[in-house]
């Protein structure tokens, strides 16, 4: 898995283009603020070992938050970050079992529309902890 964790202060997006056939239907803008972005690229060697996987993108994401004061997290797909990529069913998994990991553990957490591209707006602060890469 590669994951980069930016801190936003506002972190809004648009649905632009579907490119996913099976992807739900997404026409709806989402705006956020106070909330860790985690721009996520699961791998075809994490659908080995989806709790493992699961179990570290949980115990980073918890701790950026933490550093970033903030228990807002926003789940995105990003596939750039690597050659390798999982199936959209595997990272649509991982998606919702670390969404409701998260949501159980007091956070709150949202997921982009997977399988679009969007168009982002993000505004994020200039330190060092806004911005995690972290591969796993």
């Amino acid at each position: 898995m590669k994951l980069l964790m930016i801190y936003c202060a506002r972190f809004a997006y648009t649905p632009t283009l579907k490119v996913l056939e099976d992807a739900e239907e997404a026409t709806e803008p989402g705006s956020y603020e106070n909330i860790l972005t985690a721009f996520i690229q699961a791998e075809a060697g994490d659908e080995e070992d989806l709790n493992g996987v699961e179990k570290k993108l949980i115990k980073n994401l918890k701790w950026a938050a933490g550093k970033n004061n903030t228990r807002r997290v926003m789940l995105h797909s990003f596939a750039h970050l690597s050659d390798s990529k999982a199936s959209p069913e595997f990272t649509i998994e991982l998606f919702h079992k670390a969404e409701e990991r998260l949501n159980n553990a007091d956070y709150e957490s949202y997921t982009t529309p997977f399988g679009y591209f969007l168009d982002l707006d993000m505004q994020a602060p200039g330190y060092s902890l806004a911005r995690i890469f972290k591969s796993f």
